[in-house]
């Protein structure tokens, strides 16, 4: 790639020149962070030949949780080989809708919110919330995240799905158990100029004042943005930043990443079609219960894989599922 990259000519088409380049990072990232493992399981393995030499215990402990440090690297970095689809790799779009069930739901949908914010957080990749609509009472109707670094499509891909949560309620006076369900869907963000290609008229743009809260601003201003795609119908709406461009900006990101979503699950019925193979039709299947009362656990249904420490996993706590989720799609 770098070779290709050295070519003359190479920058005559931007857009592709412009992927290449973004590959050929990645690739160079990866390898550099194998590189960096090799050479701290190198110093850890001579440490310890040097405190079992000298019979010195007094640094075990250290040993052992730079020892814990460098497997979780190890299973993070290996758990890359499994990315094999083709927006593995890219960034992702984050959309939560809350279910029915109003108060309840709109709440669920905005601890799932935290939980991949602090996901994000805990893997050091860029988070940014582009669109919310907030709940009559409480928590969220809606939210849209851009997640933004190496592989963020690959590990969220899995998250795709209902989530149900089962817990004591803590706006019944009664305290009653309440499930309530939150759909989150996951989206490879699309490299515009290399991914599709829209023309301007096949776009109805239209704008609007925001709605919730936000003061003065939002009510004297039609700084909301709704874009069509004329010829599918899909629809992205946004009104979460101050300016109009802004709303755009934001609105054509979401747009790009819905076509670029129906484009892939085409070309998958397509395949399965010509395999003769049967695939679900939709994707509003539970997939993971969280469950608080009157036990504590997360479960997948997918994988069977399941923790007991639900906190944690609400707190982004998510390696487990997303790594089991990975490895049981391999071959498939």
């Amino acid at each position: 790639m770098e070779a290709e990259s050295a070519q003359p000519g190479f920058w005559d088409d931007p857009a592709k020149a412009q992927a290449v380049m973004r590959e050929l990072s990645r690739k160079k990232n990866l390898v550099g962070d194998w590189r960096e493992l090799e050479k701290k399981a190198a110093d850890l393995k001579e440490m310890i030949a040097l405190v079992i030499a000298e019979d010195d215990h007094s640094l075990k402990e250290e040993m052992q949780s730079e020892l814990k440090r460098l497997s979780s690297r190890f299973e993070r970095l290996e758990s890359r080989q499994l990315f094999v689809g083709e927006y593995d790799s890219r960034n992702a779009m984050l959309a939560l809708h809350a279910g029915a069930g109003g108060t309840e739901s709109q709440d669920w949908a905005n601890m799932l919110l935290r939980m991949y914010l602090r996901w994000a957080e805990r893997h050091d990749y860029e988070a940014e919330v582009l669109d919310v609509s907030p709940g009559e009472e409480i928590g969220i109707k809606s939210a849209i995240v851009e997640v933004k670094g190496d592989y963020v499509y690959g590990y969220l891909k899995g998250e795709h799905g209902v989530h149900r949560l089962v817990r004591l309620s803590p706006f019944d006076s009664d305290h009653a158990r309440h499930t309530s369900f939150v759909l989150v869907e996951v989206l490879p963000e699309a490299e515009e100029a290399v991914d599709l290609e829209i023309n301007a008229e096949e776009l109805r743009i239209d704008t609007f004042r925001s709605s919730g809260p936000g003061g003065q601003h939002m009510q004297k201003t039609s700084s909301a943005v709704r874009i069509t795609h004329l010829p599918t119908g899909l629809v992205a709406i946004c009104q979460g930043e101050r300016s109009q461009h802004q709303n755009k900006e934001a609105a054509m990101k979401i747009l790009y990443a819905r076509l670029l979503e129906l484009d892939r699950k085409k070309k998958q019925e397509e395949r399965a079609r010509l395999k003769g193979e049967r695939i679900e039709a939709g994707w509003g299947n539970q997939i993971r219960s969280y469950v608080l009362h009157p036990y504590k656990m997360v479960k997948d249904h997918r994988t069977d894989y399941e923790v007991h420490d639900a906190e944690a996993v609400l707190d982004g706590e998510l390696d487990g599922f997303t790594a089991s989720y990975l490895r049981s799609r391999v071959g498939k």
